[in-house]
This record gives structure tokens, sequence and C-alpha cells, in this order.
């Protein structure tokens, strides 16, 4: 059995290079939820919506930064990123053997085109197929039954997790991670309709090209290109469940979140977050900054940045007040009612 770890609050104020309020020789042994945390572990506010349940809480330690109020009383770690602070800490006590493969090498039961080029160290796990003029640089890891296609090229450091298909001649940059499922190269949804209203399918000859420090979820679907590629610049992050059109271009460190469509030949700017299950229609253009809202839709292309919501979207202040006089519309129509049927009075005989 492991060791049961732990950490004076100076070790851990050191660590993450924090400033400590309280007692240096404090035993902490684990990480908690502010809710729950006891005295011997740690615990974080990072948004103040929370301030509180920090102020209930009887943590050891709760990490903050240096400009919330503290109640007397308890120990502090003062840093200006709470969050990843305390990822560091929940690192340190959550580590085990577990977190890694037991899996080095190449396996046996891979499947491995005898001109395929793999880098150093490169880790190819059980049941993994990967076709011909592939190509995987050094340090990357692919774990078991992963389906590479002919023409694949994957750059160094990254992660591909079990059951993930990459199918022919998409790129991947270096320290890219994607997650268990998720189809990269699928055909685009692509056809011509006969006069009869008969669809043939119209070949999907492109590509799908990641760039460096992408993220893509599990199960989640991106779509190449018809003739050219689609695209996911660089440290843009992707959830579960999303799908992502032929042509589609996003820019670089956008978020898309978990059940959102992009439609066909659609681009987006820097720094685009969009959040869960939004729509966004085909070839429009998406400004720098833009945010919407979960559930929202873009039916146009959008210029100006700032946040967005409702489908079809509008700046968030608008929908708001929109949705201020919706929520009160039944008590707009009996006054209504009422005006009309004074009206009535006044106008009859």
């Amino acid at each position: 059995m492991q060791e049961a770890k732990k950490y004076t609050l100076q070790e851990l104020a050191t660590l993450i290079k924090a400033e400590l309020i309280g007692d240096p020789k404090h035993l902490i042994t684990g990480v908690e939820s502010l809710e729950s945390a006891s005295s011997e572990d740690a615990s974080f506010l990072a948004n103040l919506r929370y301030k509180e349940s920090m102020i209930r809480s009887t943590a050891g330690v709760i990490i903050i930064p240096p400009t919330v109020d503290r109640p007397t009383g308890k120990n502090y770690l003062l840093c200006q990123n709470p969050s990843s602070a305390f990822q560091e800490i929940a690192t340190l006590f959550l580590s085990s053997p577990y977190n890694k493969t037991g899996f080095s090498g190449i396996h046996a039961t891979a499947i491995i085109h005898p001109s395929a080029i793999l880098g150093k160290d490169v880790l190819i796990g059980p049941y993994v197929t990967i076709d011909h003029g592939v190509r995987i640089h050094d340090h990357t890891q692919i774990f078991s039954h992963v389906s590479i296609g002919a023409g694949v090229q994957i750059g160094s450091h990254c992660i591909i997790h079990p059951h993930v298909t990459l199918r022919e001649k998409c790129i991947l940059g270096n320290h890219v991670v994607i997650q268990p499922g998720a189809v990269i190269g699928s055909c685009g949804f692509g056809f011509s309709t006969s006069a009869e209203g008969v669809h043939t399918k119209l070949d999907q000859l492109g590509i799908v090209e990641i760039e460096d420090h992408v993220e893509i979820g599990a199960n989640t679907t991106i779509d190449r290109a018809r003739f050219k590629k689609t695209l996911i610049s660089k440290g843009t992050k992707i959830d579960n469940l999303v799908q992502i059109g032929h042509n589609v271009h996003l820019g670089p460190h956008n978020i898309i979140v978990a059940q959102t469509g992009i439609a066909g030949s659609s681009k987006t700017g820097k720094h685009v977050v969009i959040g869960g299950q939004c729509g966004i229609v085909g070839h429009i253009e998406i400004a720098d900054g833009i945010m919407l809202a979960s559930k929202g839709g873009f039916s146009k292309s959008m210029t100006t940045k700032g946040a967005y919501s409702g489908a079809p979207a509008l700046p968030i202040a608008e929908y708001n007040r929109q949705q201020v006089h919706l929520r009160k519309i039944a008590e707009y129509a009996k006054r209504i009612e009422n005006i009309e049927k004074k009206l009535e009075k006044i106008s009859s005989p």
C-alpha cells in the first residue's frame, strides 16, 4: 500500500511560490472541495461566487488571490492563480502508478505497415493499426485500439487515447491530445441532389490539420475538407461530443464546449469561446474575442468583439433585457386585455 503523503504548509507554499498566512507547520494530507474539506485538506477559491463556502469551510488551508478579504482564524496560501496552484498540490497527493500506462515500447499485437516511420521513445499500445506512409515523431503515445490511416503525420509528445480514429492524410502538430473515441478526418457531409431528389455523395478529398497544443475531447468528430483542409489552430481546446464540419477553420486558442456543432466552411478568430450546445451555421466568420453563451446560435457573420446569447444571438445585455420582458409576458397580456376592455366601454354608445 502506498504510504500516506504529508506536507507542511511551508512546504506547499514553497512549491507553489505562494505567501503563507497561518501556521507553517500545519500538516496537509489531501485535497477537497471547500464544502467537504477537513482540517487536513487543502482547498481553493477561484470564483467569488463561492466566498460563503470559503467562510464556512474547515479546510486546513485555502488557496486564494491576495485581493480577497480573508476571515481570521484560517490558514491561507496567497497567489494570483489559485486554480493552477491547487492543481499542483492535487498532483502531489493524487499521483500514483495508475496515472500512467503499464505498457511501453511497441506492443506485440500492434499492426504496423513496414513503410511507417516511428521516432524515438514512441509508445504503440495493444491492437493499434498503422497504415502505410505514416510518420510519428518522438515521445508520442498511441494507446490501445487506435486506427491511424494512410499518410497520417503525427508530431512529437502527442497523446492519442484509446479507440481514436485518425483517417488518411491528416496532420497533427506537437503536444496534441486526443481523448477516447474521437474521429479525425471523417468525410464531410456533402451531397449533390438531382432533380428527382436523389442524393449523390461528393468525395471529400481534403484533410484535417491540427496545430500544436490542441486538445480534442472524447467522441468529438472533425470532418475532412472537400478539397483543402479543415484547420484547428494552435492552442485551441475542444470539449467532448463536438461536431466540426468540413472546411471549418478554428482560430488560435479557441474554447469550444460540449455538444456544439459548427457547420462547414465557417471561420473563427483568436480567443473565441463557444458555450455548450451552441449551433453555428456554415460559411460565416466570427471575429476575435467573441463569446457565445450556452445554447446560443450564430446565423450570420459576427464582427464585433463581445459576449452574445440566444438563437439567433444578440449582444448579451440586449438578450437579458428581452428575457426580462418575456418572463412578464403573461402580465403584459393581462394588462393589454384590461386596457382593451376599458377602451370598449369608452367607445360604446
